[in-house]
């Protein structure tokens, strides 16, 4: 190494994965991984925040990853957004530090409010849940009032997008009379009914199931999910109450004002 070089070692944190790789094909870089290692985010992963290409694309967050992780064989699109959720956390972390500011609407009076997250507090939230098979993101589960079988899974940043770009497409196209949100939500999560996966008749009985069926696999599959807790106890200093309210995700937390 010349003397004329600048010396400086990027530091590495090791970060648990809330699924501890369970759900991942043996091909997967992922399978079967408690913690992945990665590097502390510099001006290069910045370069990579402002991207207007990778912003158009959508995949700022997939590249922000893929720069990070210490193992170039991993592939983002492979991590459900709950693991995904977790290395964003800590890359974040790794840059700016774990402050982060935020404003916060109360439930009860709608004052709004600046609060400080403390990003490193947030608490791991495991899979507790077994998949159907070790190896493959999928989890059985039966409806309380029709008693069919459900094989669903986790969504990816991938599944994720699509889903966002198709009911986009839909709302620009039939505007406020657009009413499928809550049934394309249950339609990307699901595989498989009563062995059927057929997605047209999967659509069709997702149109007709029972509400109470409709709630209750959408609360399971919520309270399952791995990831980070994002859930914050708020006490409004307006009218004193406390409630819970779910940790906004701005501009502000990949550019924070820093003092």
């Amino acid at each position: 190494m010349s003397d004329n070089e600048i010396k400086w070692e990027i530091p590495v944190e090791n970060v648990p994965l809330p699924t501890h790789g369970k759900i991942y094909s043996p091909e997967s870089f992922f399978y079967d991984k408690s913690t992945i290692d990665i590097k502390a985010m510099t001006a290069r992963e910045e370069d990579i925040l402002s991207s207007q290409a990778y912003i158009k694309k959508g995949t700022v967050l997939n590249e922000l990853i893929k720069s990070c992780v210490m193992n170039k064989d991993a592939d983002p699109d492979d991590l459900i957004i709950g693991d995904r959720t977790a290395l964003t956390m800590a890359i974040r972390i790794t840059g700016y530090g774990s402050n982060y500011d935020v404003n916060v609407t109360c439930r009860h009076c709608t004052a709004t409010n600046e609060k400080r997250v403390d990003l490193s507090e947030l608490s791991i939230k495991p899979l507790d849940i077994s998949p159907v098979k070790e190896g493959e993101n999928l989890f059985e589960y039966i409806l309380p009032v029709s008693k069919k079988k459900i094989l669903f899974k986790f969504l990816t940043g991938k599944d994720e997008n699509e889903r966002s770009q198709t009911i986009a497409s839909m709302q620009n196209l039939y505007g406020e009379n657009y009413l499928g949100n809550i049934t394309k939500s249950i339609e990307s999560h699901i595989v498989s009914i009563d062995g059927i996966t057929k997605n047209s008749s999967i659509k069709k009985f997702i149109d007709n199931m029972p509400a109470f069926d409709s709630k209750s696999l959408r609360n399971f599959i919520k309270k399952s999910e791995p990831g980070i807790d994002t859930a914050l106890k708020h006490i409004c200093p307006s009218c004193s109450l406390e409630s819970e309210v779910d940790l906004p995700i701005t501009t502000n937390f990949f550019w924070p004002t820093l003092e």
